[in-house]
Formats: C-alpha cells, structure tokens, sequence
C-alpha cells in the first residue's frame, strides 16, 4: 500500500536534520488510530487493561518492510494529539518479524524508538542505554497489542541508533 496524505507531503527529515514524527495514537491511547485517507481513522481498540505507554506514530515519506510508513515511538514523559508532528532524533530500534494477516507470510515490521528534540530525552541517546526492565516492557507491550490479530509477533532484538537510521534510510529508499 502506497503512503498516502500526510506521509506524501512531509519528508521525512526536517531542515535541521531532525526526524519528522507524526502521531497516530497518543500516550494513554486505548486504541490504536491510523492515518489514512487525510483522516485518522480507528484501527483497532487495544486489548482489555492495555494503552500506550507512550506516543505512537510514523515517519511520513517513508515506506517499511510491510509496504506502511515506518514506525515510531516517541520516549519522553509527555504526550501528543493526533497529528502533531513531533521533531526527533531516533535512539534505537525494535526488530519485529510477523505474520502478515492478508498473505500468511512473515515480514519484518521493525519499530523505531525515538526522543524529541525539543523535550528531555531523559538521559537516553541509546535505546541499549534503557534498563533492560523498560526494553522488557515495551516488547511485551507490542506482543500484547496484537494479541488478537493473527500476527504471531516476533521480537528479533533492539538495535542502536545507527540501526535506526539504517532502517530510516532502507525505507526510504522504497518510496
């Protein structure tokens, strides 16, 4: 599926080298929302008890392994709207590998961790600097939020920074 709207629009990097960070489902979210189609539309509502730990998104002009925009976390204490571009620098990566529910075949769906550059990045410039308690959460997050959806998700490993940007420029290069 070809990116559509906002993700046509903005490019990934702003003019100061920051990534562009636009989000879906805000911290807190119950649900998970997708753009699409110039709106934001319910995806899906998170299993019982669950939300976002923290805001959830994607880079605009890009195109992953599953043929969406690549996807993003955003690491810091607050919380955005929908829609908000947030301006980031990426910490690292979560390499997924899953069940693509309309082929039946295994993709790879990584997830970038990201901080925003105008807000603390809470003394993080590496997502292998996070305790391995908040690494272990968020990968049970990703495996609880699909729970229900035919996925069999996979964490493969967190990887750097400079993986992170690997991934950004390998999607990018698929527009």
């Amino acid at each position: 599926m070809a990116p559509t709207g906002v993700s046509r629009l903005l490019e990934p990097f702003a003019e100061d080298g920051s990534l562009n960070v636009v989000i879906e489902s805000p911290r807190g979210s119950t649900a998970k929302w997708k753009y699409e189609a110039g709106m934001f539309r319910l995806s899906r509502p998170l299993p019982a008890g669950l939300v976002y730990p923290y805001d959830w998104g994607f880079v605009p002009g890009t195109r992953a392994s599953d043929g969406d925009p690549l996807d993003a976390m955003v690491y810091w204490n607050g919380s955005g709207y929908p829609g908000v571009v947030v301006p980031s620098h990426a910490i690292g990566v979560l390499r997924i590998e899953q069940t693509n529910r309309e082929s039946g075949n295994r993709e790879r769906n990584d997830r970038l961790l990201v901080v925003p550059v105008n807000a603390p990045a809470l003394g993080v410039s590496s997502a292998l600097d996070l305790p391995d308690r908040v690494r272990s959460e968020l990968e049970h997050f990703f495996i609880a939020a699909v729970a229900f959806e035919g996925k069999d998700l996979k964490v493969l490993g967190w990887g750097d920074a400079e993986e992170a940007t690997d991934a950004i420029a390998a999607s990018d290069a698929r527009r």
